[in-house]
Protein backbone atom coordinates (compact mmCIF):
# COMPACT_ATOMS: atom_id res chain seq x y z
CA UNK A 1 0.00 0.00 0.00
CA UNK A 2 1.27 3.27 -1.26
CA UNK A 3 1.96 6.19 1.52
CA UNK A 4 -0.48 9.22 0.84
CA UNK A 5 2.21 11.56 0.35
CA UNK A 6 0.48 14.76 -2.24
CA UNK A 7 -2.52 16.30 -1.49
CA UNK A 8 -4.46 18.62 -4.39
CA UNK A 9 -6.23 21.77 -3.51
CA UNK A 10 -8.20 23.09 -5.70
CA UNK A 11 -8.42 26.99 -5.95
CA UNK A 12 -9.16 28.22 -8.42
CA UNK A 13 -12.68 29.33 -8.02
CA UNK A 14 -14.66 32.69 -8.22
CA UNK A 15 -15.86 32.74 -4.63
CA UNK A 16 -19.72 33.97 -5.88
CA UNK A 17 -21.33 32.81 -2.74
CA UNK A 18 -18.93 35.53 -0.77
CA UNK A 19 -18.96 38.76 -3.39
CA UNK A 20 -18.30 41.13 -3.09
CA UNK A 21 -15.91 40.68 -0.85
CA UNK A 22 -13.70 37.97 -3.18
CA UNK A 23 -14.45 40.49 -6.14
CA UNK A 24 -10.47 41.26 -5.40
CA UNK A 25 -9.91 38.87 -2.55
CA UNK A 26 -9.27 34.96 -3.93
CA UNK A 27 -11.73 33.54 -1.43
CA UNK A 28 -8.94 31.17 0.06
CA UNK A 29 -7.78 34.47 1.77
CA UNK A 30 -10.81 35.76 4.00
CA UNK A 31 -9.15 36.13 7.04
CA UNK A 32 -10.74 33.29 10.07
CA UNK A 33 -9.48 35.59 13.06
CA UNK A 34 -5.50 36.06 12.27
CA UNK A 35 -5.00 34.12 9.33
CA UNK A 36 -6.20 33.11 5.61
CA UNK A 37 -8.89 30.57 5.42
CA UNK A 38 -6.62 28.63 3.48
CA UNK A 39 -3.77 28.28 5.91
CA UNK A 40 -6.12 25.93 7.79
CA UNK A 41 -6.52 23.49 5.02
CA UNK A 42 -2.55 23.88 4.52
CA UNK A 43 -1.58 23.03 8.23
CA UNK A 44 -4.01 19.65 8.36
CA UNK A 45 -2.22 18.88 5.32
CA UNK A 46 1.25 19.01 6.45
CA UNK A 47 -0.21 17.52 10.06
CA UNK A 48 -1.55 14.17 8.31
CA UNK A 49 1.81 13.56 6.67
CA UNK A 50 1.43 15.53 3.37
CA UNK A 51 5.25 15.92 2.10
CA UNK A 52 3.87 18.13 -1.05
CA UNK A 53 0.46 20.51 -1.89
CA UNK A 54 -0.51 20.52 -5.73
CA UNK A 55 -2.38 24.49 -5.54
CA UNK A 56 -4.59 23.89 -8.93
CA UNK A 57 -5.05 28.13 -9.23
CA UNK A 58 -7.19 30.50 -11.57
CA UNK A 59 -6.62 33.92 -13.09
CA UNK A 60 -6.01 37.03 -9.78
CA UNK A 61 -4.61 33.87 -7.57
CA UNK A 62 -1.19 35.16 -7.14
CA UNK A 63 -1.86 35.83 -3.64
CA UNK A 64 -1.77 32.57 -2.71
CA UNK A 65 1.41 32.27 -4.45
CA UNK A 66 2.66 35.31 -2.45
CA UNK A 67 1.33 34.34 1.22
CA UNK A 68 3.19 30.49 1.01
CA UNK A 69 6.44 32.37 -0.04
CA UNK A 70 9.20 34.53 2.13
CA UNK A 71 8.44 37.96 2.69
CA UNK A 72 11.98 39.32 3.15
CA UNK A 73 11.07 42.89 3.82
CA UNK A 74 8.55 41.91 6.24
CA UNK A 75 10.72 39.45 7.46
CA UNK A 76 13.38 41.98 8.30
CA UNK A 77 11.57 44.88 9.56
CA UNK A 78 9.68 42.32 12.45
CA UNK A 79 13.34 41.47 13.12
CA UNK A 80 14.66 45.01 13.65
CA UNK A 81 11.92 46.34 15.84
CA UNK A 82 12.55 42.92 18.19
CA UNK A 83 8.71 41.27 17.28
CA UNK A 84 10.38 37.71 17.64
CA UNK A 85 6.38 36.05 18.40
CA UNK A 86 5.30 37.68 15.05
CA UNK A 87 7.90 36.79 13.14
CA UNK A 88 7.99 32.77 14.35
CA UNK A 89 3.99 32.98 13.22
CA UNK A 90 4.64 34.08 9.79
CA UNK A 91 7.76 31.59 9.38
CA UNK A 92 5.80 28.62 10.85
CA UNK A 93 3.17 28.83 8.28
CA UNK A 94 5.51 28.68 5.36
CA UNK A 95 5.54 25.05 3.37
CA UNK A 96 9.33 24.45 3.05
CA UNK A 97 11.29 24.57 -0.08
CA UNK A 98 9.90 22.27 -2.72
CA UNK A 99 6.85 21.00 -1.01
CA UNK A 100 4.05 23.21 -3.11
CA UNK A 101 3.30 22.97 -6.86
CA UNK A 102 1.30 25.58 -8.47
CA UNK A 103 -0.98 23.91 -11.49
CA UNK A 104 -2.80 26.62 -13.54
CA UNK A 105 -6.89 25.58 -14.50
CA UNK A 106 -7.27 27.62 -17.53
CA UNK A 107 -10.99 27.75 -17.33
CA UNK A 108 -13.42 26.95 -14.74
CA UNK A 109 -14.95 23.08 -15.55
CA UNK A 110 -15.46 22.22 -12.58
CA UNK A 111 -13.95 20.60 -8.83
CA UNK A 112 -13.53 17.07 -11.35
CA UNK A 113 -11.11 19.06 -13.94
CA UNK A 114 -9.69 21.11 -11.20
CA UNK A 115 -8.07 17.69 -10.00
CA UNK A 116 -7.29 16.13 -13.23
CA UNK A 117 -5.42 19.07 -13.92
CA UNK A 118 -2.72 17.36 -11.26
CA UNK A 119 -2.42 14.54 -12.64
CA UNK A 120 1.27 14.97 -13.76
CA UNK A 121 2.59 16.27 -10.59
CA UNK A 122 0.74 13.47 -8.24
CA UNK A 123 2.12 10.66 -10.83
CA UNK A 124 1.08 7.16 -10.69
CA UNK A 125 0.24 7.45 -6.62
CA UNK A 126 -2.91 7.76 -4.19
CA UNK A 127 -3.73 11.39 -3.11
CA UNK A 128 -5.80 13.56 -0.98
CA UNK A 129 -8.13 16.21 -2.25
CA UNK A 130 -9.12 18.62 -0.09
CA UNK A 131 -11.56 21.39 -0.71
CA UNK A 132 -10.70 24.60 0.73
CA UNK A 133 -13.93 25.99 1.02
CA UNK A 134 -14.54 23.33 3.95
CA UNK A 135 -12.34 24.08 7.25
CA UNK A 136 -12.89 21.07 9.76
CA UNK A 137 -11.68 21.74 13.22
CA UNK A 138 -11.00 18.67 15.19
CA UNK A 139 -8.34 17.08 17.13
CA UNK A 140 -6.66 14.98 15.09
CA UNK A 141 -7.24 16.96 12.07
CA UNK A 142 -9.78 15.32 9.72
CA UNK A 143 -7.05 14.30 7.05
CA UNK A 144 -5.31 12.05 9.75
CA UNK A 145 -7.97 10.35 11.21
CA UNK A 146 -8.89 9.58 7.06
CA UNK A 147 -5.20 8.80 6.90
CA UNK A 148 -5.68 5.84 9.64
CA UNK A 149 -8.02 4.71 8.03
CA UNK A 150 -6.89 4.39 4.50
CA UNK A 151 -3.64 2.60 6.38
CA UNK A 152 -6.60 -0.22 7.39
CA UNK A 153 -8.64 -0.33 3.83
CA UNK A 154 -7.20 1.05 1.30
CA UNK A 155 -8.41 2.04 -1.72
CA UNK A 156 -10.54 5.43 -1.69
CA UNK A 157 -11.87 6.77 1.52
CA UNK A 158 -14.26 9.74 1.63
CA UNK A 159 -14.70 12.21 4.68
CA UNK A 160 -19.10 12.03 5.86
CA UNK A 161 -20.57 13.40 8.79
CA UNK A 162 -24.03 13.08 10.24
CA UNK A 163 -26.88 15.90 9.25
CA UNK A 164 -30.56 16.15 10.70
CA UNK A 165 -32.49 13.19 8.31
CA UNK A 166 -35.20 15.96 7.53
CA UNK A 167 -32.32 17.78 5.00
CA UNK A 168 -30.77 15.37 3.40
CA UNK A 169 -31.86 17.08 0.39
CA UNK A 170 -29.20 19.96 0.97
CA UNK A 171 -25.97 17.29 0.59
CA UNK A 172 -24.63 14.59 -1.03
CA UNK A 173 -25.19 11.37 1.29
CA UNK A 174 -23.56 8.15 0.81
CA UNK A 175 -25.08 4.71 0.53
CA UNK A 176 -23.54 2.51 3.27
CA UNK A 177 -23.16 -1.13 2.49
CA UNK A 178 -21.76 -2.18 6.11
CA UNK A 179 -19.98 -0.80 9.04
CA UNK A 180 -16.72 -1.09 11.17
CA UNK A 181 -16.19 1.02 13.83
CA UNK A 182 -16.36 4.81 12.21
CA UNK A 183 -15.39 3.79 8.79
CA UNK A 184 -18.11 2.57 6.54
CA UNK A 185 -17.84 0.36 3.10
CA UNK A 186 -20.51 1.99 0.85
CA UNK A 187 -21.62 1.34 -2.81
CA UNK A 188 -23.40 4.68 -4.04
CA UNK A 189 -23.53 8.53 -3.36
CA UNK A 190 -26.80 10.07 -3.93
CA UNK A 191 -27.01 13.88 -4.37
CA UNK A 192 -29.41 15.85 -2.66
CA UNK A 193 -31.73 12.53 -1.91
CA UNK A 194 -35.57 13.26 -0.61
CA UNK A 195 -35.67 12.65 3.44
CA UNK A 196 -37.84 9.73 2.56
CA UNK A 197 -35.35 7.93 -0.05
CA UNK A 198 -32.22 8.90 1.43
CA UNK A 199 -29.92 5.99 1.86
CA UNK A 200 -28.06 7.23 5.11
CA UNK A 201 -27.78 10.62 6.94
CA UNK A 202 -24.47 10.77 6.27
CA UNK A 203 -22.85 13.96 4.24
CA UNK A 204 -20.39 14.11 2.29
CA UNK A 205 -17.71 16.96 3.25
CA UNK A 206 -14.44 17.82 1.15
CA UNK A 207 -12.28 15.71 2.22
CA UNK A 208 -11.28 12.67 -0.45
CA UNK A 209 -8.56 10.43 -0.34
CA UNK A 210 -8.08 8.77 -4.03
CA UNK A 211 -6.29 6.19 -6.33
CA UNK A 212 -4.54 7.82 -9.58
CA UNK A 213 -6.78 5.66 -11.46
CA UNK A 214 -9.51 8.33 -11.02
CA UNK A 215 -7.61 10.64 -13.62
CA UNK A 216 -8.42 8.01 -16.37
CA UNK A 217 -12.33 8.42 -15.39
CA UNK A 218 -11.66 12.40 -14.99
CA UNK A 219 -10.24 12.67 -18.55
CA UNK A 220 -13.03 11.10 -19.97
CA UNK A 221 -15.97 12.33 -17.98
CA UNK A 222 -18.40 14.64 -19.61
CA UNK A 223 -19.60 17.55 -18.02
CA UNK A 224 -22.55 16.90 -15.86
CA UNK A 225 -24.70 19.19 -12.71
CA UNK A 226 -24.00 23.13 -13.80
CA UNK A 227 -22.28 22.41 -17.25
CA UNK A 228 -18.87 21.25 -15.35
CA UNK A 229 -17.05 18.02 -14.55
CA UNK A 230 -17.77 16.58 -11.31
CA UNK A 231 -15.82 14.35 -9.28
CA UNK A 232 -18.65 12.38 -7.93
CA UNK A 233 -19.26 11.56 -10.97
CA UNK A 234 -16.32 10.14 -12.37
CA UNK A 235 -16.09 8.41 -8.91
CA UNK A 236 -19.49 7.41 -9.30
CA UNK A 237 -18.37 5.44 -12.43
CA UNK A 238 -15.11 3.85 -10.89
CA UNK A 239 -16.74 2.56 -7.96
CA UNK A 240 -17.36 -1.36 -8.45
CA UNK A 241 -15.18 -1.96 -11.73
CA UNK A 242 -12.32 -4.27 -11.67
CA UNK A 243 -9.71 -4.55 -10.19
CA UNK A 244 -11.70 -4.22 -6.99
CA UNK A 245 -8.81 -3.07 -4.89
CA UNK A 246 -8.60 0.20 -6.73
CA UNK A 247 -12.24 1.06 -6.72
CA UNK A 248 -13.56 -0.20 -3.34
CA UNK A 249 -14.91 3.31 -1.35
CA UNK A 250 -15.11 3.63 2.29
CA UNK A 251 -16.03 7.06 4.00
CA UNK A 252 -15.05 7.84 7.20
CA UNK A 253 -16.98 9.52 9.90
CA UNK A 254 -14.57 11.93 11.26
CA UNK A 255 -14.78 13.46 14.84
CA UNK A 256 -14.88 17.38 14.34
CA UNK A 257 -17.38 19.93 12.95
CA UNK A 258 -17.00 21.22 9.41
CA UNK A 259 -17.42 24.51 8.38
CA UNK A 260 -18.79 25.49 4.68
CA UNK A 261 -16.54 29.27 4.55
CA UNK A 262 -17.54 29.15 1.20
CA UNK A 263 -21.15 30.56 2.12
CA UNK A 264 -21.55 34.01 4.03
CA UNK A 265 -23.35 32.40 7.24
CA UNK A 266 -20.76 29.53 6.95
CA UNK A 267 -17.89 32.06 6.81
CA UNK A 268 -19.30 33.82 10.01
CA UNK A 269 -20.27 30.44 11.91
CA UNK A 270 -16.44 29.45 11.24
CA UNK A 271 -15.05 32.85 12.40
CA UNK A 272 -16.78 32.50 15.62
CA UNK A 273 -15.80 28.75 16.31
CA UNK A 274 -12.15 29.83 15.92
CA UNK A 275 -12.15 32.70 17.53
CA UNK A 276 -13.68 31.43 21.09
CA UNK A 277 -11.16 28.87 20.84
CA UNK A 278 -8.42 31.27 19.94
CA UNK A 279 -5.25 30.86 22.34
CA UNK A 280 -4.69 34.95 22.75
CA UNK A 281 -8.52 36.04 22.28
CA UNK A 282 -10.54 33.38 22.65
CA UNK A 283 -12.02 34.57 26.35
CA UNK A 284 -12.26 37.78 24.99
CA UNK A 285 -14.15 36.71 22.18
CA UNK A 286 -16.66 34.66 24.05
CA UNK A 287 -17.14 38.13 26.05
CA UNK A 288 -17.91 39.85 22.87
CA UNK A 289 -20.33 36.88 21.53
CA UNK A 290 -22.29 37.43 24.68
CA UNK A 291 -22.66 41.03 24.52
CA UNK A 292 -24.51 40.71 21.08
CA UNK A 293 -26.38 37.76 22.17
CA UNK A 294 -27.36 40.29 24.87
CA UNK A 295 -28.35 42.41 22.77
CA UNK A 296 -30.55 40.59 20.76
CA UNK A 297 -32.63 39.72 23.68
Amino acid sequence: MKKIRKAVLPVAGFGTRVLPATKSIPKEMLPVVDRPALQYVVDEAFEAGIEHIVFVTGRNKGAIEDYFDRAYELEATLHQKNKSGILAQLQKGLPGPGTTSFVRQQSPQGLGHAVWCARDVIGDEPFAVLLPDVLVKSEPGCLKQMIEAYEQKGGHIIAVNPVPKDQTDKYGVIAPISQEGNIYKMSAMVEKPDPKDAPSNLSITGRYILQPEIFKFLEEQKPGAGNEIQLTDAMEKLMGTKPMEISVFHAVEFKGDAHDCGSKLGYFKAVCAYAIDHKEIGEDARGVIREICHLLE
